[in-house]
């Protein structure tokens, strides 16, 4: 069996080897002649998998390890008869901690503010519940807003009223643009009109749905502080965005080391079924242990003494932006930082909380 494999996925060796020959290449131009005699496919979000990419192919499963989605054809693949697998929840632990790691780089006074600050949460799906999780962890209020789900631990209010209450708004939901709540540009003029100037948005879902020139004009009236690790143009992005953001990384919100196995793990568990395998790997057995911060300390502690230790988030931003390159992030610099980045270990593997 011949599989062809983003470059870039986690551990492909140790879940694939057995089953045949790995061909890996780089996602972001596979090609049809890439995967033309290939049995399975597996990407990451940069891969479009359309009929241009699979038709007149022997693909017979195709795997994301990615938890969205909206880069997948599924009609297409139906119809061409390809099982087909994504990776949900494979990385939220890593986008909750993520979010609350950005709060408090911009604001370290966060972490004792308990009740008096208030975190927004727009889609309350894997990621978005565990990062109300973690938040009431810390003392946060709490409220949420899903059109789709209810969920009973977390206060969930309209979405006007999420945008005119929060102190910071977090946004998790997938790219949609067509039924009665698109996403796309969800977050515009509008929507941050209603926001307090003071207010924190911070984008770790899909570039669109937050409307760049929206956003730079909002910043540009109200100095927002604004956390960006996706972009509307990605991967073209430009000088002036990124001298408004307070703090922006390379589309890496979710790439721990155990949110990168696991959505490989996750795909090989479906590749099995799909092809009658038994499915005896589990990710844990490939992860080196890593210091205990957390042993016999509470977490505030943990995070003011170690939060920089545990995942540096300036790092990424500063990378990211010596990136630019005649007035606009590079994309083979961009896509290089993401290839080469040292996947941080969520708080669980320093003896840390998880939700």
């Amino acid at each position: 069996m011949k599989i062809v494999a983003d470059e870039n996925l986690a551990f492909t060796e140790y879940f694939f080897a057995d089953f045949g020959e790995i061909q890996q290449a780089a996602g972001r131009s596979l090609t049809h002649a890439d995967v033309q005699d290939a049995e399975a496919l597996l990407v990451r979000s940069v891969t479009q998998v359309n009929e241009p990419l699979i038709q007149d192919t022997k693909l017979k499963f195709v795997g994301s390890a990615t938890i969205g989605t909206d880069h997948l054809d599924i009609p297409v693949l139906e119809k061409h008869n390809i099982a087909w697998s994504n990776a949900a929840g494979c990385n939220a632990q890593a986008v909750a901690e993520y979010v609350i790691t950005a709060l408090l780089y911009l604001q370290p006074n966060l972490i004792e503010k308990n009740e008096q600050f208030t975190l927004g949460i727009i889609g309350l799906g894997n990621v978005g519940s565990r990062l109300a999780y973690m938040a009431k962890l810390l003392g946060w209020n709490v409220i949420g807003h899903d059109p789709f789900l209810n969920r009973e631990q977390i206060q969930q209010v309209e979405l006007a009223e999420l945008l005119k209450t929060a102190d910071a708004i977090s946004t998790h939901v997938p790219l949609t643009k067509t039924g009665n709540h698109p996403t796309f540009h969800l977050i515009n003029a509008d929507a941050l009109a209603q926001m307090k100037p003071e207010a924190i948005l911070i984008n770790s879902a899909r570039g669109p749905v937050v409307e760049e020139a929206a956003l730079i004009a909002d910043i540009q009236q109200n100095k927002r502080q604004v956390v960006l690790d996706v972009f509307e143009h990605e991967p073209e992005i430009s000088e002036q965005l990124l001298n408004l953001i307070g703090l922006v990384t390379p589309h890496i919100a979710g790439y721990s080391l155990e949110g990168k196995a696991r959505g490989t793990q996750m795909i090989y568990d479906a590749f099995c079924k799909t092809f009658n395998f038994t499915a005896d790997k589990q990710f844990e057995t490939q992860l080196p242990v890593c210091e205990q911060y957390f042993q016999n300390q509470d977490l505030k502690s943990v995070l003011k003494q170690h939060l920089a230790h545990i995942y540096d988030i300036a790092r990424d931003d500063a990378n990211l932006r010596a990136c630019l390159k005649d007035g606009k992030v590079d994309q083979k610099a961009f896509d290089y930082l993401r290839k080469t980045y040292p996947l941080r270990r969520e708080w669980a593997a320093h003896g840390g909380p998880k939700a």
